[in-house]
């Protein structure tokens, strides 16, 4: 057994354990967590099968953005776990179901591929597999390709959409008014009497006479 074989187990047993625990973690910090952690490893694998590439843009795009987004959002909202956890007794056996179904499907899948397998391709040393896939995705698959980039903007403008709501519990500010306000809307002056004559019950009124005397 080579080194790489023994480096291929211990990072598909930490993938396997991490991603369990993405699902059963209490604290969705600590799944976001795991989360990272599986991504890593799936990174580390595809960089043993030689897929440097797509071993980067997995580390750049979703251990870098997604995820740190991911967690920084969900630190800040406050999520109850229990109101989260409240239906899951309800749920949980047709969830067991259809992962059961996944695995299985998973597996003849995974079995087909290994059994018809050969030998792996000869290659030139100097063989590119980030041109190679830019060549395939935009040959081969450009339809998924375009299909994919369309249901990512749909859901990006659902998003926008979704978030744009006018809160009624906000106060927005009228710039032209703010600008076009005067001084005598903003500021009055009131005549009131002292506070301490108020409080000793010294405030008269004033008389008739000089009244008359302003007349």
């Amino acid at each position: 057994m080579t080194f790489t074989t023994v480096l291929f187990y211990i990072l598909a047993a930490v993938l396997v354990i991490a991603a369990f625990r993405v699902i059963t973690a209490r604290s969705p910090v600590t799944a976001v967590l795991h989360l990272i952690l599986a991504f890593a490893n799936a990174a580390m694998l595809w960089m043993l099968l030689g897929a440097e590439f797509l071993a980067l843009l997995l580390v750049l795009v979703y251990v870098g953005a997604v995820m740190v987004l991911f967690l920084f959002v969900v630190m800040m909202l406050d999520i109850r776990i229990d109101t989260l956890r409240r239906g899951l007794k309800t749920y949980l056996p047709l969830g067991l179901v259809i992962g059961a179904v996944l695995v299985v499907e998973m597996s003849f899948v995974l079995g087909a591929t290994w059994h018809g397998a050969g030998p792996q391709a000869a290659v030139a040393g100097d063989y590119n597999n980030t041109r190679a896939l830019g060549e395939a995705m935009y040959t081969q698959y450009v339809y998924a390709v375009e299909v994919g980039a369309a249901l990512l903007l749909v859901g990006m403008i659902a998003a926008i959409s979704l978030t744009l709501r006018r809160r009624r519990d906000a106060k927005y500010n009228n710039p032209s008014a703010a600008v076009r306000v005067r001084a005598q809307d903003r500021f009055r002056l009131v005549s009131m009497p002292a506070q301490s004559d108020r409080a000793q019950g010294r405030v008269t009124q004033p008389s008739d006479d000089a009244q008359g005397e302003k007349e």
